[in-house]
């Protein structure tokens, strides 16, 4: 996998830098099946919000639209949102939904449905997705399927859902046996992020998003990683520094899914962390951990695993933990036993011929995939923390 062009990363930084908005490319190949140009816009600007109507229109999306948010979000924020869409001449309505990884079913998504239904929707109505992860993956969900589809952008409120789940076009829900193994690839129209939301934020929630942000430059960018590392308490402290980090995420996830749509291989590099992660949130019924808290784990057990395979040294590994660990973030939980942690783990979408793929670390700033032998993967899960 080779390192992204450096012109590429230095037009979009030296943008972030000097003007107050940046505007990055989602750029995606035509599809037979899907007809038109789908690439689209992330937009990165404070106070953002006032304008996202305007920003629609301009985007050509009119009419009806669907504001999917939950209560404590929606208390925030939605007057400030639907004051912007009829501003606009649009014309929203608000769909509240519960809060929690818990309430990401099948069920509240049929809820979504019936008032979508009754209020009339239809196939050039849009849905917005105002919210974090959880609302932006079910609102993604609903566009996808609601009349086999219909236009949809996110407004991210969380840092996890800025950098991360608001970009890429992944949306779904959860299962009982597994994460996000319910759901499509079905991109937005647009991405409208306002780094002032984050002011709100409850500090935990915040923290958990900084895990995806240091995922970004272990498996991309070790230049990024120092800049982490040299501005820990500036963007624990939401100085200018936190609109960077989330600029400079989202360059490289659009990089990465511009050349990678459907995870057919480099995309993958994104799942660092979440093998484990994703087992951790799967077993401890998505209530004990923040998504960011599980991939933290998750980074932390996958760097340790490559340690234990003789793929990385000891430095890679520390410095990965201490980060995480300086941020504030989790790096071990030890209460899994190994045969329950590798069965959840043959349930991850990322299984292949009845293999788990992990990403591994080589190094800062560079992942490989890798199938690694169950025996091995017990004796390292048996073992304690090797550093």
């Amino acid at each position: 996998m080779e390192p992204f062009p450096e012109a590429f990363l230095q037009k979009v930084f030296s943008k972030a830098k000097t003007e107050k908005m940046s505007t990055i490319k989602v750029e995606l190949a035509l599809s037979p099946y899907m007809p038109g140009d789908r690439s689209y816009p992330i937009t990165v600007e404070r106070g953002l919000l006032d304008s996202v109507g305007r920003r629609m229109r301009e985007a050509g999306l009119g009419g009806r639209c669907a504001v999917i948010t939950n209560p404590y979000v929606g208390s925030l924020y939605s007057k400030r949102l639907l004051d912007s869409l009829r501003g606009a001449g649009l014309d929203p309505v608000t769909i509240e939904m519960p809060d929690g990884e818990e309430y990401k079913t099948l069920s509240s998504v049929s809820l979504v449905y019936d008032r979508l239904l009754k209020e009339r929707f239809e196939r050039d109505s849009t849905i917005v997705a105002l919210g974090g992860g959880v609302v932006g993956d079910m609102a993604g969900f609903v566009a996808a399927t609601f009349l086999r589809g219909v236009p949809y952008v996110q407004v991210p409120t969380t840092l996890l859902a800025q950098v991360d789940s608001s970009v890429g076009g992944k949306t779904g829900v959860n299962h009982p046996l597994g994460k996000n193994l319910i759901g499509a690839f079905y991109q937005p129209k647009a991405v409208f992020i306002d780094p002032d939301v984050l002011n709100t934020l409850e500090k935990r929630e915040f923290i958990s998003g900084l895990g995806e942000v240091v995922k970004y430059g272990v498996i991309r960018d070790g230049e990024f990683f120092s800049f982490l590392e040299k501005n820990r308490d500036r963007l624990l402290s939401l100085k200018d520094e936190i609109t960077r980090a989330i600029e400079r995420a989202c360059a490289i996830k659009a990089e990465v899914v511009s050349m990678d749509e459907r995870e057919t291989g480099l995309r993958s590099i994104l799942n660092l962390g979440h093998t484990f992660g994703h087992a951790i949130e799967a077993i401890t019924g998505y209530t004990k951990f923040k998504h960011g808290e599980a991939v933290s784990i998750g980074m932390a057990m996958a760097a340790e695993l490559s340690f234990f395979l003789g793929l990385t040294g000891k430095d890679a590994v520390r410095r990965i933990k201490d980060l995480l660990s300086g941020f504030g973030l989790p790096v071990s939980f030890r209460g899994i036993s190994p045969p329950d942690f590798i069965e959840t783990m043959r349930f991850d979408k990322k299984v292949k011929e009845g293999k788990i793929r992990f990403v591994l670390v080589e190094d800062i700033g560079k992942v490989i995939l890798k199938d690694v032998d169950e025996g091995k993967l017990k004796g390292f899960l048996s073992g304690e923390s090797f550093l």
